[in-house]
């Protein structure tokens, strides 16, 4: 089969003989239809870390759906023809932390596009635990996304938004433009996105956002008071940028919650400002993947109330995999098409 094979800090080869994987008797061989590019694919093929480690050469790519073509021996809910969208960590179920639940804690986590060869080929190996089936009328590239979906999330859940609240999301990539619709439909009735790029801005507007505004040019908390937001009640930071963190503790109102989204640099580091944080008595969280909200991920993607189609900018077949790593390429979801 033809796959993508990351050997190491800036280099993915496209292989065309590499070698089809074998199905275990709980495992199930998926066809690939698509998949996504995200922020930690880009951190590892840059050198860094990601969610867990990564020992090259492996087939990166955890945000991937398809079809099955095959199945395991011991297989009794996935059946051949199924579309599917993966869930790409593994947990042991054994540890302490698997059972509290905090399976995302997992003392041996590992993650199918990370540590096991992932969607960036034609078909891909995954257990039946990690397979969600979705309807046939949703399209493999929306549900490829099903992951990010996930993470943010878990990422909302920990927000404790409430309805009627005014949400900020700083950073107008695809999670920031993720956040800002689920942010919504968990009760948000304001919402103000902060992005330097304002291409972004008639998206977000589109999505729900009632200001945009550009941190590099507007007086921020001017044009927040002009505009009647005196009350953020929770600020949702995407950008993973020093600043941008800063950023979310500054703007963030009084008892609110600043949820620190972002994958940034490994060694990113910010002055901490404790007496900013006590003086309004804010609530500082941080969210790590996915754990245990794949399905319903996959239930909000099927219901049609999230506009995914408008957050895919780009779509590379896999042969030009390394164009979906160049800086210029991504100014949304981009997805590999085997």
């Amino acid at each position: 089969m033809k796959a993508a094979v990351f050997h190491g800090k800036g280099d993915i080869r496209v292989d065309a003989n590499y070698p089809m994987p074998k199905v275990g008797d709980h495992q199930v061989l998926l066809r690939v239809k698509a998949c996504g590019v995200c922020g930690t694919d880009v951190h590892i093929h840059a050198g860094a870390q990601g969610a867990t480690d990564c020992n090259p050469p492996v087939i990166l790519g955890h945000e991937f759906a398809g079809e099955v073509v095959e199945v395991g021996s011991a297989v009794s809910r996935i059946k051949v023809g199924d579309h599917i969208t993966v869930n790409p960590n593994i947990s042991c179920e054994a540890c302490d932390a698997c059972r509290r639940g905090d399976v995302h804690f997992c003392d041996t986590m590992t993650a199918t596009g990370v540590n096991h060869d992932g969607g960036f080929a034609e078909y891909c190996v995954v257990l039946e635990k990690q397979c969600h089936v979705i309807p046939d009328s949703v399209p493999f590239e929306e549900a490829a996304m099903c992951e990010p979906v996930a993470c943010c999330l878990h990422g909302i859940d920990l927000s404790n938004i409430k309805l009627g609240d005014t949400v900020m999301i700083i950073g107008g990539g695809t999670i920031g433009m993720i956040m800002l619709q689920l942010a919504q439909l968990s009760g948000a009735v304001r919402c103000v996105l902060l992005d330097v790029n304002e291409n972004r801005f008639p998206l977000a507007k589109k999505l729900g956002a009632e200001l945009t505004l550009n941190p590099a040019k507007d007086d921020v908390p001017a044009e927040l008071r002009k505009h009647g937001f005196t009350d953020i009640r929770v600020v949702i930071e995407c950008a993973g940028k020093a600043q941008t963190v800063m950023d979310a503790i500054e703007y963030a109102g009084k008892a609110a919650t600043v949820m620190i989204f972002s994958l940034t640099e490994p060694d990113c580091s910010i002055p901490w400002m404790p007496f900013a944080a006590f003086k309004k008595e804010l609530t500082l969280k941080t969210s790590f993947v996915n754990p245990n909200t794949q399905g319903r991920a996959a239930q909000i993607i099927t219901s049609g109330r999230l506009n995914l189609k408008d957050l895919i900018s780009d779509r590379v077949a896999l042969d030009d995999i390394n164009e979906a790593f160049k800086p210029g390429l991504r100014n949304g979801k981009t997805v590999i098409i085997p």
